[in-house]
């Protein structure tokens, strides 16, 4: 166990840390099964070997050059159809933190990867269990490359703060001021603050008004521009002289 961080009222209070797990998110989940950590508990692994991403994917991380935490949360004032605020607050968090490092060049690029330009810098793998209406817990699973130079030839497009900053830095000291950001927003959407959070995240998107070509899962190819997001979290988009669509996770990709 690390030190709790000193800069929070709860996240990061109690952190649990690893030098290798298969996945954060996974222990996260089975500690949640058999017992109810304090809000805010963190699962960090300096090395994953099955680090997942979004929609099944995984992610790869250089062993104790990066960022691998999972936060457990008890969102349980949301109902289950507005659980993308969890989303935004959470990716928004991620964004003010590397904002600093990285001159405000960060977006957030939907649902919730975090680029810097056009490069993909940090990944956020959200897990929900529900109770009735509203949400029970959450697992919050971070992945952020801190000092990784080298990554596999089949990644589109990563890249890594060293690589945008040419500096090095200690992943540690870093974990306790991305807890007070994320706590700060996650505090916001607690307290019903909820339009101030959407405003930001779609002033943050990636792409936001661009003229870019979008792939539907079906294999339609068309051009458009993201005008934001709706209250489900559907990415809204305004085809060149059309309505604006809304779609769901998977159902389109661009780049």
């Amino acid at each position: 166990m690390l030190l709790p961080n000193k800069n929070t009222l709860f996240v990061g209070k109690v952190v649990l840390h690893f030098p290798i797990l298969d996945s954060t998110n996974q222990y996260a989940l089975e500690l949640l099964a058999k017992s109810r950590p304090s809000e805010g508990t963190v699962i960090s692994a300096a090395e994953q070997t099955a680090g997942r991403g979004q929609i099944g994917r995984t992610w790869v991380s250089e062993p104790h050059k990066n960022i691998a935490v999972s936060i457990i949360f008890y969102p349980s004032f949301l109902a289950v159809p507005d659980q993308f605020l969890l989303n935004q607050a959470m990716s928004l968090g991620v964004a003010d933190f590397l904002s600093k490092y990285l001159d405000g060049r960060v977006k957030i690029k939907w649902p919730n990867d975090i680029y810097a330009g056009s490069r993909k810098l940090a990944g956020i793998l959200i897990q929900n269990t529900i109770s009735g209406s509203h949400m029970r817990s959450s697992v919050v699973g971070i992945g952020i490359n801190v000092n990784q130079n080298r990554f596999p030839a089949d990644l589109p497009n990563p890249t890594s703060v060293f690589l945008e900053t040419g500096k090095g830095y200690e992943p540690g000291p870093m974990l306790e001021e991305m807890y007070a950001h994320l706590e700060k927003r996650y505090l916001q959407l607690r307290s019903g603050n909820t339009a101030y959070l959407r405003a930001d995240y779609r002033s943050r998107l990636y792409r936001l008004g661009e003229n870019i070509r979008f792939h539907r899962r079906e294999g339609e190819v068309f051009e458009g521009s993201i005008q934001g997001v709706d209250e489900r979290g559907r990415l809204m988009v305004k085809r060149t002289e059309a309505q604006i669509e809304s779609f769901e996770l998977q159902a389109l990709s661009y780049r």
